[in-house]
């Protein structure tokens, strides 16, 4: 029997029955069903409406719920259900009788599956941040065994100045822990419960909104019924954080690619994460990293998705937004199952440091600070700079690197220049003048590397929090 069969009189075409039932995809928010649903049922008793005796046959009939499908993967199989409401309240009829009935007394699927979501997505935004830990950990742990070694940072893809090799992975952690704040941003906003809406004016039933917000561990109850009912806003936001996350991925995946490759030779890909050629005997092909930048692509789609659904929406609930589901899952599934394989990645990847060193002190990598060892000595910086860019195109014309130039030469594009220029050419050198919070100077680094350590560690201590 349909949950609202009472007003009509032609059975759904069967087509149509078959095409706007969502039981095969809603089906996993059983747990967030049965969690919310047991936190209804006590509402109920404390309202009066369910007895004791009704209240424990009804929890323990969801508890079994839960235990039958935890034991049976076919569990989850029924051609009438609706949706997974209709479904548990068939399942809790069939076991504890006419008392599972009175369950939905004072509530509607409208604020069920509002709730059921904001659980869903709240769990999904610890379990990401609970990734993002590992993730960061493990940038954190490879930076530090980096050392002091050295490697060219890029700007428009042209070599532009050395870094140490940590100070490039550090770039990372920096943002990975804002996708990780985010993450928190839109866990605490969607922290209402709509419980207590009813269908879209609220309940008609005197239940302690606050007591059950509290037993669900939201901080408080929806503030406004229709509101509660009809608002995805959870759904997008959560949806474009992810989007925002996978696009880091994406970047560092490319880097790991560009990286990887014989032109660079800064990385040997990890074997037991690639693939070969069927045709080609002597290829390794980063497969892991080229499918996490493709994901990105499909996360990012789920988005406008959801985005698309809702932006035409009357208030309040409207069909529509069971369209808003699957995206939504799709986007917590693909990041959640990415994260884990991408720190295995990076804990197996092996770095060519003598070949990022030597990549660093090449390409006139110092010509800033040629340029600063005259501002140094009074010269403007624009004339430094034109006179250090007269001196790269005189090694260009010679095939030599700027420390080759005799100090003849340099003399005379400046007076400036002496003896002790060349002693600030040096890769270690040139890394030391960048002393500035945030530079590359070691003794910079090794401070952000502590400081890393401790937002890492605020981050995994925020996640245990909630747990």
């Amino acid at each position: 029997m349909k949950m609202w069969s009472g007003r009509f009189r032609q059975p759904l075409d069967a087509s149509f029955e078959r095409w706007q039932r969502s039981f095969d995809f809603d089906s996993q928010l059983l747990a967030e069903e049965l969690t919310a649903s047991s936190a209804y049922a006590q509402a109920l008793k404390a309202a009066g409406v369910l007895s004791s005796e009704e209240a424990l046959s009804v929890l323990k009939g969801l508890k079994q719920i839960g235990e039958e499908a935890a034991a049976s993967p076919e569990f989850l199989q029924d051609d009438e259900a609706e949706d997974i409401h209709h479904f548990v309240e068939k399942r809790l009829v069939k076991l504890i009788g006419e008392t599972g009935k009175k369950l939905h007394s004072g509530r509607s699927r409208n604020e069920q599956i509002a709730t059921d979501l904001r659980l869903f997505v709240r769990s999904a935004c610890d379990s990401l941040r609970n990734e993002l830990g590992d993730w960061c950990a493990t940038l954190l742990r490879r930076a530090e065994q980096a050392g002091d070694a050295a490697m060219p940072a890029y700007t428009h893809m042209q070599r532009a100045e050395p870094v140490l090799v940590a100070h490039w992975l550090l770039a990372y952690v920096e943002m990975f822990l804002r996708d990780a704040s985010r993450l928190a941003d839109c866990r605490a906003r969607l922290n209402l419960c709509p419980l207590g809406s009813g269908a879209v004016a609220g309940t008609t039933l005197p239940l302690d909104r606050r007591a059950l917000a509290a037993k669900l561990a939201f901080d408080a109850p929806a503030a406004n019924s229709i509101d509660a009912t009809s608002d995805r806003d959870f759904a997008v936001e959560f949806a474009q954080t992810v989007s925002m996350l996978s696009l880091h991925l994406s970047r560092w995946a490319e880097e790991m690619l560009l990286f990887s490759t014989q032109e660079y030779g800064f990385l040997h890909l990890p074997e037991q994460f690639s693939t070969g050629s069927s045709a080609m005997p002597q290829k390794m092909n980063g497969d892991l990293l080229e499918l996490v930048r493709g994901k990105a692509g499909r996360v990012i789609g789920d988005a406008v998705n959801l985005m698309m659904t809702v932006k035409g929406l009357p208030l309040a609930y409207n069909k529509d937004m069971q369209e808003t589901q699957q995206p939504l899952f799709d986007v917590a599934e693909t990041a959640i199952n990415i994260l884990p394989l991408v720190t295995l990645w990076m804990n197996a990847v092996r770095f060519n440091f003598e070949r990022m060193g030597a990549a660093a002190e090449t390409g006139y990598m110092n010509a800033f600070a040629a340029a600063t060892y005259l501002v140094n000595r009074g010269v403007p910086f624009r004339s430094a700079h034109e006179c250090v860019g007269k001196a790269v195109q005189n090694c260009l014309e010679k095939g030599c690197e700027l420390q080759d130039l005799p100090l003849e030469e340099l003399r005379g594009l400046n007076t400036a220049f002496d003896q002790d220029f060349y002693s600030c050419l040096g890769v270690q050198q040139v890394l030391a003048i960048h002393d500035v919070p945030g530079g590359t100077a070691p003794a910079r680094v090794k401070q952000a590397l502590a400081e890393a350590k401790q937002k890492v560690e605020a981050l995994r201590e925020g996640i245990h929090a909630h747990a």
